[in-house]
């Protein structure tokens, strides 16, 4: 493997430090980690942050349910269209460069979308918002497959995959404080203002402890962007996403039939074009040499899934804890603590665990996880609060899907080369994202249609509705555990 090391500066007038082995490297390397994984964070949270203060969102400003979905989902539609585009920009512009634009962005919109006085308006500064996480997420990866090597990549891999799946619950806990307080009688309004300071601050330290971007060498040239990869694949991306969030609202209509039609055909389109691409010695946009590294086509269905389960059991719960139970906003995010919690815990600890378990950790975490999902819906049927076994439930979807994703991510980046960072970062990236939507889209469909099939709303109706997606949130992470298996058989 290259070495990691950036060497030289591409900002002659910037005097960030350049990691090294020098005295001090490991510190300096801490400082970079926490930065970083910091942004990433702050970026995750505002995909969730907005669920629990949707219903004062809808009040205040008029939203319509459709409207309301896309101040919810606009986020996440841009930020998953141009992820593999802001890669990209890292590798050609810098990462260090392309970062702190992202953040800038970011930061700028979360103030815009504080002060929003329409859904309109908020519904467009959402979609700036994502624009600004898809150049700035990236970057992390990036930073880190470039800045750490050994054991210390292997322990930032950790922090970073438990930082990207326990946003989601840490969103719906920070949102539902943050719209209970109704600071200064603002409602919704901190739940994007509460990032301005902190990007501020990022901003600041970020230009300190970020390493200089590496100078290329005479006559390297950059990779070009790949417009026409990018204009198909966010076309399919966006014919995709835009009928699943607003399918439901709309009864799935036929065009929402025919967009999500069109877009498959589009991705077909897109492979084909990336593969004659690269035969012909462009730069495609997704380079074949990473889906040819190995595990990674299974790192890629695994994410997904743990993905799509971790964002659908959290969507359909808020649901049914808001809508059938009466909770608070505040009751309703403290419930997911656990959670996130724990994911986190597992996520930074498991390659301590004895070496005889790690191979086992894959198939076991997924199959955790379909247990706890189903014992959830059992134990809140008939419109039941759960009592504490509920509390152990939550703490083994937590360490399940923890398990299912940290080891999946290290072991799928173990083997990925300095120059594909950015190519692995986008995709996975990318795919995390999508398996977020999809969740929230298949699994919010299937809540709401089973609600609507019982007639007059009510507690023992949203557990009913419930217990049907805990068995088909059951039913994806079983298919996890079977992919695990397919590690244990080599």
């Amino acid at each position: 493997m290259t070495s990691t090391t950036p060497t030289t500066a591409a900002d002659p007038a910037d005097s960030s430090p350049v990691l090294s082995k020098a005295p001090g490297t490991d510190n300096r390397r801490g400082r970079l980690l926490a930065v970083v994984i910091a942004a990433q964070f702050m970026a995750l949270l505002d995909a969730f942050i907005v669920n629990v203060a949707a219903p004062t969102i809808r009040t205040e400003l008029g939203a319509s349910g459709a409207g309301l979905q896309l101040v919810i989902a606009g986020y996440t539609i841009a930020y998953a269209v141009l992820l593999i585009t802001g890669a990209r920009l890292g590798e050609r512009l810098g990462h260090r460069r392309v970062y702190l634009v992202g953040l800038a962005v970011f930061t700028a919109a979360s103030l815009a979308c504080g002060l929003s006085q329409g859904t309109g308006e908020l519904i467009a500064f959402r979609l700036l918002q994502g624009a600004g996480s898809a150049l700035l997420i990236p970057q992390v990866l990036s930073l880190i497959q470039r800045n750490f090597t050994g054991e210390a990549r292997t322990k930032a891999l950790g922090a970073y995959s438990a930082v990207l799946a326990i946003g989601a619950a840490a969103g719906q806990v920070l949102g539902g404080v943050l719209v209970s307080a109704d600071l200064f009688g603002t409602g919704w309004r901190p739940v994007f203002l509460v990032n301005v300071p902190v990007g501020v601050v990022l901003l600041v330290v970020a230009r300190r402890v970020l390493p200089r971007d590496v100078s290329r060498e005479p006559g390297e040239r950059a990779r070009g962007l790949d417009l026409p990869g990018l204009v198909l694949l966010g076309a399919a991306v966006s014919l995709l996403t835009v009928p699943l969030v607003l399918g439901q609202e709309e009864d799935w209509p036929l065009w929402s039939w025919v967009s999500m039609s069109a877009a498959a055909v589009l991705f077909v389109l897109f492979c084909a074009y990336e593969s004659r691409l690269a035969r012909s010695g462009g730069a495609p946009l997704i380079s074949p040499r990473v889906l040819r590294i190995p595990g990674m086509g299974l790192a890629v269905f695994r994410i997904a899934a743990v993905m799509s389960v971790n964002a659908g059991f959290l969507f359909v719960l808020t649901l049914h804890l808001q809508g059938g139970l009466a909770y608070s906003a505040l009751r309703a995010g403290l419930t997911f603590a656990p959670t996130a919690v724990v994911f986190g815990a597992v996520g930074l600890t498991w390659r301590r665990w004895p070496v005889v378990a790690q191979r086992a950790l894959i198939p076991g975490g997924f199959a955790l996880t379909a247990v706890s999902a189903v014992t959830v819906g059992l134990l809140l049927r008939e419109g039941g609060e759960g009592g504490l076994w509920l509390y152990a439930a939550f703490v083994g979807i937590g360490a399940g899907l923890a398990l299912g994703f940290s080891p999946t991510l290290t072991r799928a980046l173990s083997t990925v080369r300095p120059e594909d960072a950015a190519d692995a970062s986008g995709l996975l990236s990318t795919v995390a994202q999508l398996g977020q939507l999809i969740g929230v889209a298949c699994f919010g469909a299937l809540f709401l249609n089973r609600l609507e099939s019982q007639g007059a709303p009510g507690a023992y109706s949203s557990a009913d509705a419930l217990l049907v997606c805990a068995y088909a949130l059951a039913g994806v992470a079983a298919l996890g555990a079977v992919s695990g298996l397919v590690r244990l058989r080599r």
